[in-house]
């Protein structure tokens, strides 16, 4: 950030440079792309911000006749599933730990 000594300077060079004619169009053109500049950079965080937000794309909505699949499709149907035994029955497993 410029302090007000050294904006005073860059200023009379400027008026130094290109005159008391040119300088109010350099200046309207330089407010122009800082405007452009500002609004692009504003339309691009809008558009990261929205990209990150997670989708509003709803979930699809089955008949009520349909039923939801239970079964995993890469078990092999020849073969019945294993029954499921209760922890209890099995042990927990550790080999030190006898059957009761």
């Amino acid at each position: 950030m410029l302090s007000p000594s050294d904006t005073a300077i860059v200023f009379v060079l400027a008026l130094l440079l290109f005159g008391p004619e040119q300088l109010p169009k350099i200046a309207r053109q330089l407010g122009d792309a800082m405007r452009h500049v500002q609004n692009t950079t504003h339309t691009f965080m809008q558009e990261m911000e929205r990209a990150a937000e997670p989708s509003d794309i709803p979930a699809p909505i089955l008949p009520l006749d349909e039923e939801l699949p239970t079964e995993r499709a890469d078990r092999d149907e020849t073969r019945p599933a294993a029954p499921v035994q209760a922890e209890n029955e099995l042990g927990s497993g550790h080999p030190n730990e006898t059957a009761p």
